[in-house]
């Protein structure tokens, strides 16, 4: 395939999401239309590297990623490739893999799952006390004191409206850190500039061994908040196994009842765990209750489930769908977008300070050497 024709695919795979998918949301319409990426597109096309890009293709004639003739040009049926440490798959792909185009925007973005506290935390470590990264960031002559200068630098520019701030420590929910930046953002929401701060609240399945009555408590109070726009990240994660998967399994019933009893959206986290994450959504949640699958990196089949079941249910994909060792994501948008009464229904997250997109310091000049990880991406996420 050359690459006149590879743009053509990548723009018909641009043009065929937005017209076949018209539950994506505005925000997100506008990121897979207006930045859907080359080596994305192709990826989506089940194209090998040999066949997207014949220059600099190996003299091989075995396809690196299904090991086999480079014609077939697809990923080995029915094979699961998982994402994390446990499973080291492929290396990251080269710098070229990941073209980011920065064309701006022309509808206003909703960071739907970022760690505000998190990331800001990252800059103080690793850049305040260095002055030659902190002169590299665009502050713009700004200083950067605290984490309404922080955000105010690293949004800017960037047609955000709105971010869903995501509280899931214990020890962050007890600090009531997240209280501050809510009753900032109604008593003085020039602190947050032009943008609107929301958030959501519950305990990650990593500390769910930490969860204690004093804990929900708070999170009930965090509720009535008008800044509180739902309940989580909470859910089921058995591929570190930080906490026992049967307490990971009563505090992820604890959480889900209190939602359904407060009526608040949920933020779902849950990462090799589909037979028992589905179980307590179905017996706990009502159907038409909103939710939303946060970084979603398990199987077609698990998300088509969730979809036809739960008509509110959305997928969140992050910058994990660029990794080689994760093909699940991309599988999800590929297979259910193609489907002919397609129920995929995403939208898109940073999940800032993690999951940053592969390659993307290295593609991208603005940031090239740089190890922050807002800062370029925001709007390059689809």
């Amino acid at each position: 395939m050359t690459t006149t024709s590879s743009r053509f695919a990548g723009a018909f795979l641009r043009r065929y999401v937005c017209e076949h998918v018209p539950t994506i949301r505005s925000g997100a319409r506008s990121l897979v239309s207006s930045h859907k990426s080359l080596p994305q597109a192709q990826k989506s096309l089940n194209l090998c590297k040999s066949h997207r890009d014949p220059i600099s293709a190996p003299r091989s004639r075995i396809c690196r990623i299904s090991n086999t003739p480079r014609s077939c040009c697809t990923y080995p049926p029915n094979k699961s490739r998982k994402m994390g440490k446990k499973n080291k798959g492929p290396s990251t792909p080269p710098s070229s893999s990941l073209i980011l185009p920065a064309p701006p925007t022309s509808k206003p973005i909703v960071d739907t799952h970022t760690h505000l506290a998190s990331t800001f935390k990252a800059y103080q470590d690793r850049y305040a006390t260095r002055t030659a990264d902190v002169n590299d960031l665009p502050t713009q002559g700004k200083t950067i004191e605290t984490v309404y200068d922080f955000a105010n630098v690293m949004y800017e520019g960037k047609a955000v409206e709105a971010i869903v701030d995501v509280w899931c420590e214990h020890t962050q929910i007890k600090s009531r850190l997240w209280k501050e930046y809510a009753d900032a953002a109604l008593d003085t929401p020039s602190k947050w500039g032009s943008m609107e701060y929301h958030f959501v609240i519950g305990i990650h399945p990593h500390e769910a061994k930490d969860y204690d009555d004093e804990v929900e408590a708070i999170l009930a109070e965090a509720a009535a908040h008008p800044r509180c726009v739902g309940l989580g990240e909470m859910g089921l994660d058995y591929h570190y196994s930080l906490s026992p998967h049967d307490v990971q399994q009563a505090v992820l019933r604890r959480q889900l009842e209190l939602a359904v009893k407060l009526d608040k959206p949920l933020t779902i986290h849950t990462r090799e765990a589909e037979e028992d994450t589905e179980r307590l959504l179905k017996e706990i949640v009502p159907k038409d209750h909103k939710i939303h699958i946060h970084c979603f990196t398990d199987s077609p089949e698990f998300a088509r489930r969730l979809l036809e079941w739960f008509p509110n249910l959305y997928i969140g994909v992050t910058g994990v769908v660029t990794y080689t060792t994760n093909a699940n994501t991309a599988q999800v948008v590929r297979e259910l977008v193609a489907e002919p009464e397609s129920k995929l229904r995403i939208v898109l997250e940073t999940d800032a300070p993690y999951m940053v997109p592969a390659n993307i310091y290295d593609s991208v000049p603005a940031i090239k050497g740089k190890r922050f990880p807002i800062h370029g991406r925001l709007c390059r996420l689809a």
